[in-house]
């Protein structure tokens, strides 16, 4: 990845002045680029990480949804994967090696929600063969970003 990219990826706030002065490049050069990054889908969006755990009366619940599916002739996992990422409660959907082929991120306003999802909408689905939920108890870090304070000097207790 170039550098631009590198530094966009770690703030995306940075003014087009700043990008131009730590790249080494014009501020026509940088609009440029950052537009053909967009056209192409190389940027696909600019984000801000929030600690909802920070907020108040914004509890929600997030899971993590491992998924075993069976492929589809001449598609592979492509028209399973689409069919279910659609769904509005599904906030990230990727394509695994290993025991189970999809893994999903799913979230609800609680616990129940979550489970209506799995049993109403993704398990019926007919090439689902199985899930495996586990659902998020505690974010430490999100998008390369630590989410919690470190506390300096604090010790853990001994026990014998």
């Amino acid at each position: 990845m170039n550098d631009l990219l590198e530094i966009l990826e770690q703030n995306s706030r940075v003014s087009v002045e700043d990008l131009a002065k730590l790249t080494g490049k014009s501020k026509k050069e940088i609009q440029r680029a950052i537009k053909d990054y967009e056209k192409k889908g190389v940027i696909v969006k600019y984000k801000t990480v929030i600690n909802k755990d920070k907020i108040k009366g914004e509890k929600g619940v997030v899971a993590i949804i491992e998924v075993q599916v069976t492929p589809q002739k001449d598609v592979g996992f492509d028209m399973v994967a689409s069919r279910i990422y659609k769904f509005p409660e599904v906030k990230g959907c990727y394509l695994l090696s290993g025991t189970y082929d999809l893994l999903l991120v799913v979230e609800g306003k609680d616990i129940h929600t979550v489970a209506n999802f799995v049993s109403e909408k993704l398990a019926p689905l007919s090439a689902v063969k199985g899930t495996v939920t586990h659902f998020m108890l505690k974010k430490y870090k999100e998008d390369g970003v630590v989410l919690v304070k470190e506390e300096k000097g604090k010790r853990l207790a001994i026990t014998y």
